[in-house]
């Protein structure tokens, strides 16, 4: 996890002209990987489901072990920098996630306030996110830690309410961003324009939206798939699979 790297990441969070998006293609294997760097894609993000499905587990059900080797195989087959979702840790103490993350060479990780399909109280996540930043070392050269919002996930009665309190406790606790997965994009809009960092919004690739184009419009300042594009990717081997039985 080298400083340089980070602070690259962190300043593509972070250049930003109102209205533009840092696009974070979910790169699932090093092929893919490698496909979006010769694209041009000046960063990468890991998809934890697109990933578990490349190694042959349902999403959420991969080992600690395996993911981050898989993100070590990602990291190693391109020249940019690489944010890792790893889920919740995976019951890890923070130091252990922070070394994990070190040496599979991710600059940034993904964490989400859900366990099991539950929300994780506020405070508890909070607790966890500072031990976590505090673990990964902060400043310019620290890797980018993006906290996860599941409220949209799991049924919240004032959604958008519990995202900016959620959102707003998690940047005190040292997130470098906030990810409000699954929010609409006017619900965006409020978080982006209340929160001082940069927010994350979820495009929805060939599946009827939001586009990237849209979640830029409403402010999200980055832009990622979760395993959809893995997931597209797949639709095409089983078409290519029913194909070759007929």
């Amino acid at each position: 996890m080298t400083g340089t790297a980070a602070a690259r990441l962190r300043e593509l969070h972070l250049d930003r002209k109102p209205g533009e998006a840092l696009v974070l293609p979910g790169a699932w294997d090093p092929a893919a990987a490698r496909v979006f760097a010769q694209a041009g894609f000046t960063a990468l993000a890991t998809p934890s489901a697109g990933v578990a499905a490349s190694l042959g587990y349902a999403d959420g059900e991969c080992p600690a072990d395996e993911m981050f080797a898989a993100v070590a195989r990602i990291v190693r087959v391109v020249g940019i920098p690489v944010s890792a979702d790893i889920e919740r840790g995976y019951g890890l103490p923070p130091s252990e996630i922070a070394g994990r993350l070190r040496d599979a060479g991710a600059v940034g990780c993904n964490l989400e306030d859900s366990v099991a399909g539950e929300l994780v109280a506020a405070g508890e996540q909070a607790e966890f996110l500072a031990a976590v930043r505090e673990a990964l070392g902060d400043g310019p050269d620290g890797p980018f830690l993006n906290a996860r919002v599941d409220v949209y996930l799991r049924g919240s009665e004032k959604p958008l309410e519990e995202a900016l309190a959620r959102g707003r406790a998690y940047v005190a606790a040292g997130a470098d961003g906030v990810y409000p997965i699954g929010a609409p994009l006017d619900d965006l809009a409020v978080l982006a324009r209340e929160l001082p960092v940069p927010v994350n919004g979820l495009a929805r690739f060939a599946d009827g939206g939001p586009s990237v184009a849209e979640l830029a419009a409403a402010g999200c300042a980055r832009v990622t798939f979760g395993g959809g594009l893995a997931e597209h990717a797949y639709k095409g081997v089983r078409e290519m699979a029913a194909e070759l039985r007929r």
